[in-house]
């Protein structure tokens, strides 16, 4: 059974307009919780962090593990470690400046999108609800219209999943694309790095 919080006492006396029939509207003052009124529409903080961080020939994407992601045992499902990959090479490759749309909606050119072609996974150890885990994406090789990606997922300092994709630019008919300088330029600094085993 899940259980929520309650609101504070001291928060709850805060309320106003808690007249019958009128609801209880919450002043967003700072109270015993630290909570802070939110930004006005249009006026809200970005998220620079959201897709994650490039440190170094490596990004780097945190990933909390959810009640949804785990089996009955609490332990993570081994499909849900390919999504939190996959989330890692999208934002990857965002941050670098290219989009999954851009590829697929150039303003020149046939329309590309990156599709999986071989996947190489070893599960070394379990991952389990609420754990905050890194996923960390390089660039092992490029090809001319394909990438290969190694991808770790680290929990603190323990190697839990250690993968091998790889991915190739393809047409919206599903046929091989060259990669274009843009892509290729983006991705060089990221090859043939030395990484910590």
């Amino acid at each position: 059974m899940l259980s929520f919080p309650l609101p504070s006492r001291e928060r709850v006396a805060r309320t106003v307009g808690s007249e019958p029939g009128k609801g209880a509207v919450m002043k967003n003052t700072p109270g015993a919780s630290g909570a802070r009124r939110p930004l006005p529409q249009g006026k809200r903080e970005k998220w620079p962090d959201i897709a994650g961080r490039i440190e170094g020939e490596t990004h780097v994407l945190p990933v909390r593990v959810y009640f949804e992601d785990t089996d009955c045992a609490g332990v993570v499902y081994h499909s849900n470690f390919l999504k939190f990959c996959e989330r890692g090479r999208s934002d990857f490759i965002r941050l670098l400046g290219l989009d999954h749309q851009g590829l697929a909606n150039p303003e020149a050119g046939e329309p590309a999108v990156f599709v999986v072609r071989r996947v190489e996974i070893d599960y070394l150890k379990p991952g389990r609800m609420d754990d905050l885990l890194e996923i960390v994406t390089s660039c092992a090789q490029i090809g001319s219209a394909s990438l290969v990606l190694r991808q770790d997922v680290r929990r603190d300092d323990a190697l839990l999943v250690r993968a091998r994709v790889t991915v190739v630019l393809v047409s919206r008919a599903g046929k091989p694309q060259r990669l274009g300088a843009l892509v290729r330029e983006a991705l060089q600094r990221f090859v043939n790095q030395p990484r910590e085993t």
